[in-house]
């Protein structure tokens, strides 16, 4: 059956620009890629038929061939485009480019605290931690200390990989380039090097300390400053702390992310801070004041006025949480909850019911109102 024109396949024109193709793709193989369509071996097709086109595409020189010769050129010694005992190509769906490469695009050096890093250079993988503090923490700002699991270099060899009183020496097969060349008919094919993995050394004798690797598992102790105003879901970044690069490459990052434990009493909205505060009936029916916690540790006077209801809200301007990297802070909101008491005495019970009997209409607006549009209501039904 005739392969379907690569143009058409990414369902772009055949004066679409780099960027054209690569967003086409992007779009396409996160459709169909395998690990979306578990067990869809029609959706497991299509992505190899649109990362075969990208990988043709994306390359000027083969894009070129395409353009002039079509699929012929790509079919060794059996159309113009193969030229004299030329060998067939081979595409590498397994190695580099293609969807790896948007993905790593995509999603950063880091996916899951473990992506990134590493590769032909031998630089050290990103790590993440993931830390906890206190809503006082996150509000005043804090140093911590934490303990990381990582790999850094070794000291028998200083993180060459080489045995002591040696050095790497280059790559025979690569001169140091850390990539190898092949012609493949009119094609030229860079790939890295398999003697070195990129590198561009080797070593003879390896450190017998790491193995040759230039590095060591170890559990790193490091001191985080967390300033003040930080959110749930902050991240910080600690440049060149995450695990040590391959043979002396430079060394990874490390992530923190930072999670801040529901607090007992207050409750966050951003810079804002919420209090739910039971007050007395009787405070709440004569009006008086309550002293109430904010989050800086100290107390302050709320006035509630009489009459106050379950629900009005109090606001404390500048007694909120810091706001970060500004010397702001947010408000604090005071909800009322009024209480009503429990086990009373039998003089409790009577003074209430006294209290009862002498109120007069207008004292209880809300339950009053309440009942006179369900008496209306009931009027309207049997009407």
């Amino acid at each position: 059956m005739a392969k379907q024109d690569y143009y058409e396949l990414l369902g772009v024109a055949k004066s679409a620009s780099a960027d054209e193709l690569k967003k086409a793709y992007r779009k396409m193989a996160m459709q169909y890629h395998p690990d979306r369509n578990q067990g869809d071996k029609d959706a497991e097709q299509k992505f190899k038929e649109i990362s075969e086109a990208y990988d043709v595409l994306k390359d000027d020189q083969k894009r070129a061939a395409y353009d002039r010769f079509g699929h012929a050129a790509f079919e060794g010694g059996r159309g113009p485009g193969a030229g004299a005992g030329a060998g067939g190509f081979n595409f590498d769906f397994g190695g580099g480019g293609g969807f790896a490469d948007i993905f790593d695009e995509m999603f950063g050096e880091f996916m899951g605290g473990r992506r990134g890093g590493g590769g032909a250079s031998g630089r050290g993988q990103d790590l993440r931690y993931n830390l906890e503090i206190g809503l006082e923490e996150a509000f005043k700002g804090t140093q911590t200390t934490i303990r990381v699991p990582t790999t850094v270099q070794c000291d028998g060899c200083n993180g060459s990989g080489a045995a002591a009183g040696t050095q790497p020496i280059t790559c025979p097969t690569c001169q140091g380039h850390g990539k190898v060349r092949a012609q493949q008919g009119f094609f030229t094919i860079e790939r890295t090097c398999p003697g070195c993995h990129g590198a561009g050394k080797v070593i003879k004798d390896a450190c017998k300390s790491c193995g040759g690797s230039g590095r060591l598992r170890k559990e790193k102790t490091l001191q985080v400053n967390i300033p003040a105003g930080v959110e749930d879901g902050t991240r910080i970044r600690l440049a060149g702390e995450g695990e040590a690069g391959l043979r002396g490459a430079p060394a990874g990052d490390l992530y923190i992310f930072l999670a801040i434990a529901p607090h007992p009493i207050f409750q966050r909205d951003g810079a804002n801070i919420h209090c739910r505060v039971p007050i007395p009936m009787t405070t709440a029916a004569l009006g008086g004041s309550v002293e109430v916690p904010t989050i800086d540790g100290t107390r302050t006077k709320v006035t509630v006025p009489p009459g106050t209801q379950s629900g009005h809200q109090f606001r404390i301007k500048a007694k909120g949480m810091s706001v970060l990297r500004s010397a702001q802070r947010g408000d604090m909101y005071i909800q009322a909850v009024v209480e009503t008491p429990v086990n009373l005495t039998k003089r409790q019970q009577e003074l209430l019911r006294e209290f009862e009997g002498a109120a007069k209409e207008g004292s209880n607006p809300q339950s009053e109102g309440f009942f006179a549009k369900v008496k209306e209501l009931w009027e309207d039904l049997k009407d």
